[in-house]
């Protein structure tokens, strides 16, 4: 898929909070040590600290990079499976806060971990058909995980920002997407329901491997492109193993993944994750640089980009870069985690 005018992003943002657990500290709760950990330690978010806050924070650094009047963002589509309200629309909210109101389209999307590049890809589309002229995506989660489960050892909490406008503004342009959707149900949570469920190995086959892979390939041909074309790969991260092993069966060497991929230091921030990724990608690229980002929510599908970095990416020194935040840390326990997170519920 091709946008029908030249669209790219105008500016971008990420927001990580400095709250971190390490796996061991929650091993030590569930499984005395008998346990190998999939990541080093995650990110958690605070008190008062939700998708609302972090979007936020994120948009602020993405707008610094635009330099634009917020006034001029005619579309706010956030992606999450944590809104913090059941009913009651986080994109609003965020649109307010960064003074976009009141002429706008505000929504709130979700399909898991692919929520956000999802926002991105309808953002995209009314860039591209020139409805609007700037929107602003945004992928953020707080990440649920049951206590003991597999997901609470690195469902974590970050927001990732993109203002999308007209390509001859942009620091990175998008050549082309590709989705790839099937009704695979490896994770889901019912209505009422506090914690998610998942699949355990089914997650990986046929619901992660299957659609990651079958979306970067329909990309690349669909595009005429080949691994050696990119410079970096960012996929999904909801562990470190997952997204080096798809690279491996793609074709592409660990040197262009490892940039991107932050699930072991941070954690999986689900709708988060491959925008995070992309985010640390872009601070470090040069003009010229070819990405291939792809995302994956469970239920299951992926969408994949290829993205060529422009000489405007110099912009991105005007916000803070999102390795302060994975820097600027403070270690918790269990007894704060369990606070923080509201594992402990009085209602």
């Amino acid at each position: 898929m091709k946008p029908v005018n030249e669209v790219g992003i105008v500016g971008y943002g990420g927001y990580i909070p400095m709250y971190r657990i390490r796996d061991e500290e929650i091993g030590e709760i569930w499984s005395k040590g008998t346990k190998k950990f999939p990541i080093k330690e995650k990110s958690v978010p605070g008190l008062d600290e939700d998708v609302i806050t972090m979007s936020v924070e994120a948009s602020w650094q993405a707008l610094k990079v635009a330099q634009i009047d917020p006034k001029s963002i005619e579309a706010v589509f956030i992606g999450a499976e944590s809104h913090p309200y059941a009913v009651k629309p986080s994109a609003t909210v965020v649109a307010e806060a960064i003074g976009a109101t009141p002429k706008l389209i505000a929504v709130d999307m979700e399909f898991a971990c692919r929520a956000g590049s999802t926002a991105m890809q309808n953002i995209i589309g009314l860039v591209g058909s020139e409805m609007i002229k700037y929107g602003l995506a945004i992928g953020a989660d707080t990440a649920q995980g049951r206590p003991g489960d597999e997901l609470e050892y690195t469902a974590a909490a970050g927001a990732a920002a993109f203002i999308i406008g007209p390509g001859d503004e942009s620091l990175a342009i998008f050549e082309s997407t590709y989705s790839y959707v099937t009704d695979t149900p490896d994770f889901w949570r019912r209505e009422g329901e506090y914690y998610p469920r998942h699949g355990q190995r089914f997650t990986g086959e046929p619901a992660y491997f299957k659609h990651t892979i079958s979306a970067a390939r329909g990309l690349m041909e669909e595009s005429g492109l080949k691994p050696d074309d990119f410079d970096y790969v960012v996929f999904h991260q909801p562990n470190v193993k997952f997204p080096l092993r798809a690279g491996k069966i793609l074709g592409f060497s660990r040197e262009k993944i490892l940039p991107g991929l932050l699930s072991n230091i941070i954690g999986n921030t689900y709708a988060g994750a491959s925008l995070l990724g992309l985010i640390a990608v872009l601070d470090i690229a040069n003009p010229g640089d070819r990405i291939l980002m792809v995302s994956f929510g469970s239920g299951a599908g992926s969408d994949a980009f290829n993205i060529v970095v422009t000489d405007k990416i110099s912009r991105r020194s005007k916000k803070t870069s999102l390795s302060t935040y994975i820097e600027t840390k403070k270690y918790i326990n269990y007894a704060l985690y369990a606070k923080y997170r509201r594992k402990i519920r009085l209602r």
